[in-house]
């Protein structure tokens, strides 16, 4: 079924992709994409070209141009209601600010923490509810290596390093942000590059000298690399603002037309992940402050950088992780793989009955494993008595290799039950211990020989 709904996809991404334009510039529409039709609210499961506009209109006050068709190509249509907003960054006036979250001042830096240009930024209606100079808080995504010169960088979004076009290259960093309770003092980095293209939102800012990095992300662990977003993939991610959430890709065909505000204006992304909220675990993906956080796999392999949402917290949406790392020329950090060491035992080691009593057979060693832990070893052991009796062993005419697994190899004569005198079981087969034969006596040793070279050699 999966494999079917992924050939529909991609049967539609053509049809859907030439007719992304045209349908954008329709009153209304924010986005496009592929998903469920929706009939009387409720899911068909039929793939269609889904067209989201800010609030449906009746069809009598749209013009014929304005009109989504029923179809295009053959393909169904659907149109959809959803009102699209950045996720960050928060912003306050620089007079009325009061701590807000993730206040933490991290000692080494890393991914999901809040963060903000050190800089305030004049903005007016309608942008703001009123004029005057703010200060914003968005996230830290993942730290980065710069490509050409290898330095280390910090991943967030243009929007929250850059916030308009009056962002200049050198912009000092504070962590946490200024929102967040930070100052001058909790400078950490200056702002090196920027993009905000048709699939990129997004900055990198140099980290100072001295600081302490890790390739981690707060809540979720070490980052083992990144990969390539696919439909039904169970994500995460730590935001300053609503921190560890949960949801899953149901797209990474969404197209949208997002309004920067400012002297930035509108601008359209193409190829974007749609991520639904997982509201068993989530109220909410995410919301403001979050932009510039990360998205991850259940192995913790990037996928996305996110930045935008809807306003009902159903939708959230994140660029591809590849297209960012490309545009900004950047890698990710990854944190080390501890390599263990591996243990071979794949020695054979006797083990033998101690007869220095007349009473049950010891185990002394455990033998024929090769093993990649330090852990225990899972054995077939290799013995020359029946240790499952416990009670006897037989009198070889030879040192035997005796498995008890399989038993292979193992000659046991029935010795009886043997009486037991004194409240204690005598070793039956030989009687008394003065009735033990040379030849015995003589393979007992060589096999203790034979362990006590093994040991030698693992020491060595």
């Amino acid at each position: 079924m999966a494999d079917e709904r992924a050939q529909a996809r991609a049967r539609i991404r053509g049809t859907k992709q030439a007719a992304e334009a045209d349908l954008l510039a329709r009153k209304n529409v924010i986005g496009v994409d592929i998903a469920d039709k929706e009939t009387d609210g409720k899911n068909t499961g039929q793939l269609a070209i889904v067209v989201f506009v800010d609030a449906k209109q009746p069809m009598s006050k749209l013009s014929a141009a304005d009109r989504v068709p029923k179809e295009i190509d053959g393909i169904p249509t659907d149109v959809q209601e959803m009102t699209v907003e950045l996720q960050g960054p928060s912003m306050e006036l620089v007079d009325k600010v009061t701590p807000e979250v993730d206040t933490t001042t991290y000692t080494t830096l890393h991914g999901g923490i809040s963060m903000g240009p050190l800089r305030s930024v004049h903005l007016e209606p309608p942008d703001v509810p009123s004029a005057g100079n703010y200060i914003f808080a968005g996230t830290l995504g993942a730290m980065v290596r710069d490509r050409g010169n290898g330095a280390t960088m910090a991943l967030t979004n243009f929007h929250v390093a850059c916030v308009n076009n009056t962002w200049s290259v050198g912009d000092r960093m504070v962590q946490p942000s200024l929102l967040d309770g930070g100052t001058s003092s909790n400078q950490f980095s200056s702002l090196t590059r920027a993009a905000l293209s048709d699939a990129v939102d997004g900055a990198v800012v140099t980290v100072d000298t001295g600081k302490s990095t890790s390739a981690t992300i707060q809540d979720i662990g070490d980052v083992a690399g990144h990969t390539t977003a696919t439909v039904g993939t169970a994500v995460r991610k730590r935001g300053r603002t609503t921190e560890l959430t949960y949801g899953t890709v149901v797209s990474t065909d969404f197209t949208v037309t997002i309004d920067y505000g400012s002297d930035v204006g509108s601008r359209t992304l193409h190829h974007q992940i749609r991520v639904q909220t997982d509201t068993t675990q989530s109220a909410r993906f995410s919301d403001h402050g979050d932009s510039g956080s990360v998205v991850v796999d259940g192995n913790r392999m990037v996928v996305g950088l996110l930045f935008a949402g809807s306003s009902d917290g159903q939708w959230t949406f994140a660029n591809p992780i590849q297209s960012v790392l490309d545009e900004l020329n950047v890698d990710l950090m990854v944190a080390p793989v501890v390599t263990r060491p591996i243990i071979s035992c794949l020695n054979t080691r006797l083990t033998v009955c101690n007869v220095t009593r007349s009473v049950t057979c010891v185990l002394t060693r455990t033998a024929g494993c090769n093993l990649t832990r330090t852990a225990s070893c899972l054995v077939s052991r290799v013995v020359l008595c029946d240790v499952t009796r416990a009670t006897w062993c037989p009198v070889p005419t030879r040192i035997p290799t005796c498995n008890l697994l399989t038993r292979a190899g193992c000659d046991f004569p029935d010795p009886g039950p043997g009486p037991v005198e004194g409240g204690r079981a005598d070793w039956h087969g030989y009687g008394a211990e003065a009735d033990v034969p040379e030849e015995y006596w003589a393979g007992y040793l060589a096999a203790l020989e034979e362990i006590d070279e093994l040991d030698r050699s693992d020491r060595a």
